[in-house]
């Protein structure tokens, strides 16, 4: 008897779960956002060299404001759920459809400066193929396209 394909995806998943590599939830760290680890799945605007870099997005007039566009933004994305938040931190989690991996995106809105901080990451495995990259750039796109002053 051959295996269905959501059987097959499922024993693949799980494969991948057990072997690869798993990182917690993050949260903020007295200096933000938590660095990435040392695998290409993960991208951040704070400390994230060459590998991780991504560049904060940036936004004009008031703070809570930033912070309601970008949480209206996120909500809408497919797979998105918002797990946490305060005045100055949003973290969601994404997750894929067929294997219904999760990927944590956090964003940070220091008191002090207007831009917003972002770390997107895989929870499992080594490389997301870009994934996370390209979740941030549209999402900051998406960000840019509702912003008030354009």
């Amino acid at each position: 008897m051959k295996p269905s394909l959501p059987c097959t995806l499922t024993i693949l998943g799980g494969i991948l779960g057990l072997f690869g590599c798993s990182t917690p939830a993050p949260g903020l760290t007295e200096n933000g956002l938590p660095p990435c680890p040392d695998r290409p799945n993960c991208v951040t605007s704070l400390d994230g060299g060459p590998r991780h870099k991504v560049d904060p997005l940036s936004y004009t007039g008031d703070r809570a404001a930033a912070r309601a566009r970008m949480r209206q933004i996120v909500a809408a994305q497919s797979g998105a759920t918002i797990v946490a938040e305060s005045d100055d931190y949003l973290r969601v989690e994404f997750r894929t459809r067929v294997l219904r991996f999760v990927d944590d995106v956090t964003f940070w809105f220091p008191p002090d400066q207007p831009l917003i901080h972002v770390r997107s990451a895989a929870r499992v495995g080594y490389s997301d193929l870009g994934v996370n990259r390209r979740r941030v750039e549209r999402l900051r796109a998406l960000f840019a396209k509702e912003s008030p002053e354009k």
